[in-house]
């Protein structure tokens, strides 16, 4: 099984179409360098957006998914995405130019001539090892009659089983694919997937005319399916509705950022589900991580907090630093929450909760202690100065073990910018954006 990371080899350009909006545009597949991943540059009038291929960026569209970078957008990526998956393409450029809206060209709704292109292009092997995002516990989302649910199974692919239902003359159809990630285009992606076209029922179409979306295309152009069938065309597969939406899915998912590996169930799942379920493995990915990081040895043990921050009992929250990354721009701390500490006899003693100002406290401490690494021969000390965007988010109860995280946002020689994070399990409790004031450090 490959464990490394792959590119293309060459630029290859694609010249199409908008499904939707039918304005013409070029789409440009160019190289990439090793833990790049997939990102997407759109040019429109002079202005230049580049939009990391990651759900975050997702903004909220119908039947399509788009990517947004300010006021510039890239929309119906989906089969393009699914494509790059499917072929295993890890790190990637792709450019969109042309119309006002920077839809991606729909050919005629399948990824095949994004395979094309990929093939053309060349899929190659970098010098960096893989990273798969592997699914460790069942997630379940939900909307409506529909459900989409993530369990762990294979390490080394990522197996789908879809069951999609409609009015005649589809009915019930179910696929079952394996995405396999040792070779680009395996499990036979190519036939199997990747010419399954978009489909629309006869009375959606003409609902999205009516709205002046896809004027352009003929029921020759695209998949439209009446009562009886196909309206002047014919399926690729008795069962092409359904594969479609496996493609789809694999096209979405691919927003995390990484090949999944694991199993998928999906129950008529769509783009919104796709990128829910996208945003709950992220989630438990971060949560992977933190636990991973919880019992390996301190980075900064008591001793070292305390010389120093000048907090002491019963103001000192930070009982143990267990990660500071190299470039010192992250930090990971422990608090360990008991009913010993001294806040729980007054707030709330019958239900005893942390306060919330002393979760925020505790994150405060820890970004004081990671500007500490980067002002360590300044003589300078991190006072707090401001906080936003504070969120309360979860309860934190004796027993609990509060996970704090710390990202160095902008550090000047006189001010601190630190993002704050504090979690429960794979809850976030609270978050809020720090600054701070470095002031000298001899005493008043």
């Amino acid at each position: 099984m490959s464990d490394r990371q792959k590119t293309i080899s060459r630029e290859v350009s694609l010249d199409g179409a908008g499904l939707f909006s039918g304005e013409p545009a070029t789409l440009t597949f160019a190289p990439a360098q090793p833990n790049a991943g997939i990102t997407f540059v759109r040019e429109q009038d002079g202005k230049v957006a580049t939009i990391p291929a990651l759900v975050q960026n997702v903004l909220k569209r119908p039947r399509r998914t788009c990517l947004r970078n300010g006021t510039l957008f890239v929309e119906t990526i989906e089969h393009c995405m699914a494509a790059l998956s499917g072929m295993g393409v890890d790190n990637a450029i792709v450019k969109v130019s042309g119309g006002n809206v920077g839809e991606v060209p729909a050919f005629d709704g399948s990824s095949m001539p994004f395979v094309d292109a990929l093939r053309d292009a060349g899929v190659k092997e970098q010098d960096a090892a893989l990273e798969p995002l592997v699914i460790t516990k069942p997630i379940q989302v939900r909307a409506g009659d529909a459900t989409l649910a993530a369990l762990p199974g294979p390490k080394d692919a990522l197996e789908i089983i879809y069951e999609f239902e409609a009015g005649e003359p589809i009915g019930r159809q179910v696929f079952s694919f394996r995405l396999q990630g040792d070779r680009p285009g395996g499990d036979d992606f190519v036939e199997q997937l990747a010419p399954a076209r978009t489909f629309v029922f006869e009375h959606e179409a003409q609902e999205l005319r009516n709205r002046g979306l896809g004027k352009h295309l003929t029921p020759k152009d695209l998949l439209v399916i009446a009562s009886d069938g196909p309206i002047d065309n014919a399926f690729r597969f008795p069962n092409e509705c359904v594969r479609h939406k496996i493609l789809d899915l694999i096209g979405d998912l691919y927003l995390v950022g990484r090949p999944i590996r694991g199993r998928l169930v999906a129950h008529k799942s769509g783009h919104e589900l796709n990128h829910m379920l996208a945003r709950r493995l992220l989630q438990q990915d971060e949560h992977t991580a933190r636990e991973a990081l919880i019992n390996r040895e301190a980075a900064m043990d008591i001793r070292a907090i305390q010389r120093i921050l000048p907090h002491r009992y019963p103001m000192l929250l930070v009982d143990r630093v267990i990660e500071i990354t190299p470039d010192e721009t992250k930090a990971v701390g422990i608090k360990n929450v008991t009913f010993n500490d001294v806040f729980f006899q007054g707030h709330y003693p019958g239900t005893p909760i942390m306060p919330g100002v002393l979760i925020v406290e505790a994150m405060a401490q820890l970004g004081g202690l990671l500007l500490s690494q980067k002002l360590e021969h300044t003589g300078k000390l991190a006072v707090l100065l401001s906080m936003d965007k504070v969120k309360m988010r979860h309860p934190v109860v004796p027993g609990d073990q509060l996970i704090l995280e710390a990202l160095a946002v902008r550090v000047k020689s006189r001010t601190g910018h630190v993002r704050c994070k504090a979690f429960v399990h794979d809850k976030m409790a609270a978050e809020a954006d720090i600054k701070f004031m470095l002031v000298d450090a001899e005493p008043v």
